[in-house]
């Protein structure tokens, strides 16, 4: 079986790609590389450096399942230019979605966010609720949702709206909470907490890259939308969290993002997937990624920093 996985020398797709070769399936990469390439090479394996706004360029031949994982991620990423974010996150995805369908590809699995439910004062958000999102990057997700449910009478559409994503991958984040916190501690000796009371939902790394896995192989047993988020965690408590693995002082101040979030994972979890690390696991390895010499704070690994440098 041959997958096309965009976005997949991203920090989620340079974990997911690995395992996704290791099951068996020979797997095409289209990736605009604007943080480089972190995938070791694999006989199965083919990358290309392009760009998903051209969708007529990208070669589906051959392909039976689409994974898409491109998009500008993150808010102050999806600002910085949101003519750009809605061409690579909304307009992008419809004409990824349009021409696999008159391929004729069958499975197309959409990486959405779970901030697309925005603010919300239920004890637990499950997918149902209504999408209030507040910021072009969640924007252009519920948008991209409604598109691909669109196609769901032609293809097999599986969505899924992750959590934030924590713990090590080779093309690494340090501009997400766990990751951020855990390197302040390590290179400063000290953690700023704005705001902390919000709660966010997390995954680690290793298990959204395995929700993916799970429900290409379920199939059309499990289509429509999923939560993948198990820990609900305040700010302040993973900092917290930090402290117990690094001396650290942490210095809370005053935030301007009210999100603030529980998310409900259980029908997740009714398709018999179970997550197998947490927050803590992910804190951990960090540091011993960092302590070995190799992690390091780079400007590549801060989304906004490094596309400012690059590319304005």
């Amino acid at each position: 079986m041959k997958l096309l996985v965009t976005g997949g020398c991203g920090y989620k797709g340079t974990v997911l790609v690995p395992r996704l070769l290791e099951a068996g399936y020979s797997v095409r990469v289209v990736d605009i590389m604007w943080f480089g390439n972190f995938l070791p090479a694999h006989p199965n394996l083919e990358v290309v450096q392009g760009d998903v706004r051209d969708a007529k360029s990208i070669d589906l031949t051959g392909i039976d399942a689409i994974i898409h994982l491109a998009s500008v991620a993150n808010d102050p990423c999806g600002d910085l230019d949101p003519k750009l974010t809605w061409e690579i996150s909304a307009l992008a995805t419809m004409q990824l979605a349009d021409r696999a369908k008159r391929q004729g590809i069958g499975h197309f699995i959409y990486a959405s966010s779970g901030s697309v439910y925005g603010i919300k004062d239920e004890p637990e958000v499950t997918e149902d609720l209504e999408l209030e999102p507040i910021s072009e990057y969640n924007k252009t997700k519920m948008v991209a949702e409604r598109v691909m449910l669109s196609y769901a009478d032609d293809m097999l559409v599986q969505i899924v709206r992750p959590a934030t994503v924590c713990g090590y991958s080779d093309r690494m984040r340090l501009d997400v909470s766990v990751n951020m916190l855990t390197v302040q501690a390590l290179t400063k000796g000290r953690i700023t907490v704005f705001g902390g009371k919000q709660v966010r939902p997390n995954i680690h790394i290793d298990d959204i890259a395995r929700v993916y896995l799970h429900l290409l192989e379920k199939g059309k047993a499990c289509p429509g939308v999923y939560n993948a988020g198990f820990e609900n965690i305040s700010i302040l408590d993973i900092a917290q969290m930090v402290t117990k693995h690094v001396p650290a002082e942490i210095v809370v101040t005053e935030s301007n993002d009210p999100r603030s979030y529980r998310v409900n994972s259980d029908k997740l979890l009714a398709t018999g997937f179970k997550p197998s690390k947490t927050v803590e696991t992910a804190i951990q390895e960090i540091i011993r990624k960092h302590n070995s010499g190799v992690l390091r704070d780079d400007d590549r690994f801060h989304n906004l920093r490094w596309m400012q440098k690059t590319l304005a």
